[in-house]
């Protein structure tokens, strides 16, 4: 069964790590794919050509999801080659681990810009397109677990979860009169680019992955299931929902 027959879907930070998955999830349900992504031009290229391999249109728009403009130039060119936006998925993100008392405000500032402002951005345009094609769509933002918990590395990271968390809540009421659902996914600890560094550590992953029920941190693959779910139909009655993903950590108070 395939669950974004016909769609086209459109996801940013996507040349890797949980966007990447959520592409090729998409498009292995019959979606469409265009993908944003900023600097690896390879991994972009490699990404659209397995979404091709599944016999789906794909493209890659390169772009920094900071820039306001960015955003109604990804929406405008996923149209021109795909036909529409069915789908949108937003997903880009950082996080530059550092303690709070000496944060630098570039690293703040940038945090915020990618990971709140570009989520923005990149919703509204992704919104204003579907509602001038009249038809509906599904809008899926990748919050965290750190929407909900704290991190001691991470104050400039989590208010910004918080706000993507958020602003699915109030977009759901927004845009739920143009027929456009909104939600949230919630990782927990998933292996990716952003914490490799972080979790170089052998006794530390260990560590983390004793905290999770399920017994282990979790993989790209482990978010193109929810992410699609949202997307599809099935999910048509859920609007301004969050999906926590983690593998039970959340909930291993004692």
């Amino acid at each position: 069964m395939q669950l974004l027959e016909g769609k086209t879907v459109l996801i940013t930070g996507a040349s890797a790590g949980i966007g990447r998955a959520a592409a090729i999830g998409a498009a292995r349900h019959g979606a469409d794919v265009a993908i944003n992504y900023l600097r690896e031009d390879a991994a972009a290229a490699s990404c659209v050509a397995e979404i091709e391999a599944l016999g789906r249109r794909a493209i890659a728009v390169k772009g920094d999801v900071s820039d306001p403009a960015t955003a109604a130039d990804f929406v405008a060119r996923a149209v021109d080659a795909l036909g529409r936006v069915d789908v949108f998925v937003n997903n880009a993100g950082i996080c530059p681990f550092h303690a709070f008392l000496d944060m630098p405000v570039e690293t703040f500032e940038r945090t915020m810009r990618v990971n709140l402002h570009g989520a923005y951005y990149m919703v509204q345009a992704a919104a204003n397109q579907m509602v001038r094609q009249g038809q509906g769509g599904a809008i899926v933002a990748v919050s965290s677990i750190s929407a909900l918990v704290g991190g001691e590395f991470q104050t400039h990271y989590t208010p910004t979860k918080a706000g993507v968390h958020s602003l699915m809540q109030s977009a759901a009421i927004a845009l739920g009169k143009h027929g456009i659902r909104c939600n949230s996914v919630l990782p927990g600890t998933i292996l990716t680019e952003i914490n490799r560094d972080d979790l170089a550590d052998p006794a530390k992953r260990e560590r983390m992955a004793a905290r999770i029920p399920l017994g282990r941190l979790g993989e790209p693959d482990d978010l193109a299931g929810p992410i699609v779910f949202l997307a599809s139909d099935l999910a048509r009655y859920v609007t301004g929902a969050a999906l926590l993903v983690d593998g039970g950590a959340f909930v291993n108070l004692q």
